[in-house]
């Protein structure tokens, strides 16, 4: 059995490891939502779990250069293996952490309607949740938004 997976901070070589799995961890074509881009830029806020089989998780974020109290959680992924045992918490914790360092107070996200589980964690993190929001990402492509308050420092 596998230990505890280690969390480290992402760098742009990891983006071909994650592209790589997140059409099987989803069970459809995603990776269109995950451009190189991500780990080119924003890789020092986004974090890689990993244990003695691999890849366990991912969490790509950044603190908002255009609203200086936001970070944002873009994508999150923990492999189907270790769904469960509370890594995607870990993850968002350790990225909580990076947006109270980087002064930001509040952490945002969004899902698709349809994604009820993912609905269900960041509620269950404790993220107001608003919508389905209609045409948030143009015409017809209704958006959930998640926002968390960071406690004060």
């Amino acid at each position: 059995m596998s230990q505890c997976p280690r969390l480290r901070p992402a760098d742009p070589g990891d983006y071909d490891r994650i592209v790589g799995v997140v059409d099987d961890w989803w069970g459809r074509p995603i990776r269109s939502s995950l451009p190189r881009l991500f780990l080119d830029h924003f890789h020092r806020t986004s974090l890689v779990a990993e244990d003695d089989d691999g890849l366990a998780g991912f969490l790509i974020g950044f603190l908002s250069p255009s609203a200086d109290d936001c970070a944002y959680i873009h994508f999150a992924g923990v492999a189907p293996r270790l769904r469960g045992g509370g890594l995607a918490r870990r993850l968002y914790q350790a990225f909580f952490r990076i947006a109270a360092e980087g002064n930001r107070t509040e952490v945002r996200a969004i899902t698709s309607p349809l994604n009820h589980g993912s609905i269900a964690f960041h509620t269950a993190m404790g993220f107001r949740v608003a919508g389905p929001v209609a045409d948030y990402d143009g015409p017809a492509t209704d958006r959930v938004v998640f926002r968390l308050r960071l406690p004060p420092r």
